[in-house]
């Protein structure tokens, strides 16, 4: 499997363009990841992946405009990605209705949220822009198994791959998840960011 050096990012954003599926460093652990606007290339994740199709993949956008194109946004929303973003932290957010229909939890319910970061890294955010579209982004790993933690690990778990781009990851550990879906905020999983630290940005402390 062919591994290709930041520096080359024409030839990456190329691939995700031709609905291809690669893998990549972020700041908490290598992901893999394909271009939101095409469904072949949603669906070549779910197969790389090995994930049930039910199940919906985190998406990756280069900043806060590219958010709000595909998201809705409240005030606590705007105050965690001010105060967080980009870093290692994921809010979960209701989906435009427009956008995306091809991905409503497998028409498993009307409405669907969509679990969103900030391009973390210069290359990721370069990328982003090249490709024209936001990404989704999902651990790199099968579906249940832990992490991969190396490129060479990655090529095993997930061999179907178009490609690996090199690169180190800081914090090693996935990112903090907060559902601002509902009227309750949820940290749905710990991470680099605390819940304390959470609470007292939205309690403007």
């Amino acid at each position: 499997m062919k591994r290709y050096k930041q520096s080359e990012i024409e030839e990456v954003a190329t691939i995700l363009k031709n609905d291809g599926v690669i893998s990549v460093p972020t700041d908490t652990v290598y992901g893999i990841g394909a271009r939101i606007n095409s469904s072949k290339a949603y669906e070549k994740l779910v197969s790389v992946k090995n994930r049930p199709s039910n199940k919906s993949f985190p998406v990756l956008c280069k900043d806060l405009e590219q958010i709000k194109s595909i998201a809705t946004l409240n005030d606590n929303a705007l105050k965690l990605i001010k105060a967080f973003m980009p870093g290692p932290i994921t809010l979960v957010l209701n989906k435009k209705p427009d956008v995306l229909s091809y991905i409503n939890n497998a028409g498993a319910r009307e409405t669907d949220e969509l679990a969103i970061r900030m391009a973390p890294t210069p290359f990721l955010k370069e990328l982003i822009k090249e490709v024209g579209s936001p990404l989704f982004l999902t651990s790199a790993n099968n579906s249940g198994k832990d992490v991969c933690k190396s490129l060479d690990e990655i090529e095993i778990e997930c061999p179907t791959l178009d490609g690996m781009v090199e690169g180190n990851v800081s914090f090693g550990e996935a990112s903090t998840i907060v559902d601002l879906t509902g009227d309750d905020i949820k940290i749905q999983r710990q991470g680099p960011i605390s819940e304390d630290e959470i609470i007292k940005v939205l309690a403007n402390l």
